[in-house]
């Protein structure tokens, strides 16, 4: 049997999965997200470790603990991590939707300039990524800057907890903003614009090799043999693109959780030009290109939880006819963090636009579905002017659950979209990589052909694309008539 670690921003999902794939538990444990100024996100790695570690011995109560043969995780991508020289965390992390760190952004992008950025890590800067971060930290916490002993990112925290190795895989690597992509290696130059050393940074590993066995201590709180092997495991959208089969060339996964990404696999290097979407290093080995969205499925749930005063979405949802769609005159900007790909624009907001005296409660939830599908497709463009062909793609997170929101996504994008039998997001790409690194399974294509199984496709009409063709014609406008107005109220 294989653990499969999801280590999200809300949650920490762990699955106990057999060497054919079954799902055999689940166990969720939640932890506290702290924002103590407006567009700040932190976490403490203790909650984390808590967590995981009280949640593993519920994960194997009723199963033969001496069966578990690896573990592996996927997790939150970008967060900054700071390790003391005893190993003890220095600081909250500061994670992948954290907007306080404008400033370095724009130094790293404008003074050290988006060329260099890009030959250097085949990315600019944003505000989420890891080198930024380490900027300010330096300018504004120095005392704690100095301390600094290992530089980190969430999962690879856990690893080293499981195992005491200080490693980082290629794929979480590649959103730091140290990582020369193409040659899997750090960049030196970008670890000296930042002011850590090389001996600050892990070792690397590709995705679904070995990085150690369980300390005893830790097998022995977990009821584990030391033997069980942990791999190095995945940023979360590289895990979960594993977890869908979306290795090797041309594949696609659009996944809807709290944030939205579009990833497409490559078997080779490339980068978009005007590096809107991310040029990263994907879990197979190959390579990816990624679209970042902050707020998805978010943005449906800040509307009914916050403001409609309901969690039952699917009531919400019934009331959007479907005479309804591609006629809505409601628009919504899906920008409550900023945005990331493809405007890199941290002081970016959300907005309803088109609201008149009849517009409905199902009016304003329509647009929150449409808008988010709107802005996952301003990266699919992205996309396809590179000359990528997406014939069709994977859909999955929490929001792919919802068939009217598959259904839109469908439309606005005019392809086919696959939703699969077992979708565990990142926790079961984490388990696929263990079960590589064990020899389950000789690479992780031969994993994900054997695993991987589509349960159903929600395939576009003709008429309604052409509808919602035009309405995203008119989506496009809102946010460069904003753009100005939305840097001026930042002030």
């Amino acid at each position: 049997m294989y653990i499969g670690v999801d280590l999200g921003t809300s949650a920490v999902k762990l699955l106990l999965v057999d060497a054919g794939g079954q799902i055999l538990k689940t166990v969720s444990k939640e932890y506290p997200l702290e924002s103590p100024q407006p567009g700040w996100s932190q976490q403490n790695p203790e909650d984390w470790r808590k967590a995981v570690l009280e949640g593993i011995p519920e994960l194997l109560c009723g199963f033969d603990r001496s069966q578990v043969a690896g573990i592996g995780c996927g997790g939150q991508m970008h967060g900054l991590v700071t390790l003391d020289k005893s190993g003890r965390v220095i600081r909250p992390a500061i994670l992948w939707n954290d907007g306080r760190t404008a400033k370095q952004v724009e130094y790293l992008n404008n003074e050290v300039g988006r060329e260099k950025l890009s030959r250097l890590t085949a990315n600019i800067a944003f505000a989420g990524f890891t080198a930024p971060k380490l900027l300010w930290m330096r300018e504004n916490e120095p005392e704690n800057f100095a301390r600094i002993a290992k530089v980190m990112l969430p999962k690879d925290y856990i690893n080293y907890i499981l195992t005491g190795v200080h490693c980082c895989d290629y794929s979480d690597a590649s959103g730091m903003l140290l990582l020369d992509v193409e040659h899997r290696c750090w960049s030196e130059e970008m670890l000296s614009i930042c002011g850590v050393r090389k001996d600050q940074m892990p070792a690397l590993f590709e995705s679904y090799e070995i990085v150690g066995t369980l300390l005893p201590d830790v097998a022995k709180a977990l009821g584990l043999p030391e033997t069980v092997r942990v791999a190095a495991g995945a940023g979360d959208n590289a895990a979960a693109a594993v977890g869908t089969g979306v290795v090797g060339k041309g594949g696609c996964n659009i996944s809807l959780g709290t944030s939205g990404t579009i990833f497409i696999s490559s078997d080779t290097f490339g980068v978009d030009p005007h590096n809107a979407l991310h040029a990263f290093a994907h879990a197979d080995g190959g390579w990816h290109l990624m679209g970042c969205m902050l707020s998805a499925a978010s943005c449906n749930k800040w509307l009914c939880e916050d403001i409609l005063g309901t969690s039952d979405y699917a009531a919400e949802q019934a009331d959007v006819l479907p005479e309804k769609l591609g006629e809505n005159h409601v628009y919504f900007l899906p920008y409550l963090m900023g945005e990331r790909s493809p405007i890199n624009d941290t002081n970016a907001r959300g907005t309803f636009t088109g609201i008149t005296m009849d517009t409905t409660r199902a009016d304003l939830v329509q647009a929150v579905l449409e808008g988010v599908a709107f802005a996952i497709r301003d990266s699919f463009e992205v996309a396809k002017k590179l000359g990528i062909s997406i014939p069709s793609a994977k859909i999955c997170g929490g929001g792919s659950k919802s068939a009217l929101w598959r259904e839109i996504f469908a439309n606005v994008l005019g392809i086919p979209l696959e939703l699969l039998k077992t979708e565990q997001g990142p926790g079961y790409g984490g388990a696929m990589l263990a079960m590589v690194g064990c020899g389950e399974y000789a690479s992780v294509q031969a994993a994900a052909d054997a695993l991987v199984k589509v349960a159903s496709t929600e395939s576009p009409s003709p008429a309604l694309t052409q509808k919602y063709e035009a309405r995203y014609q008119r989506f496009k406008q809102i946010y460069p008539a904003c753009r100005e107005l939305f840097a001026a109220l930042a002030q």
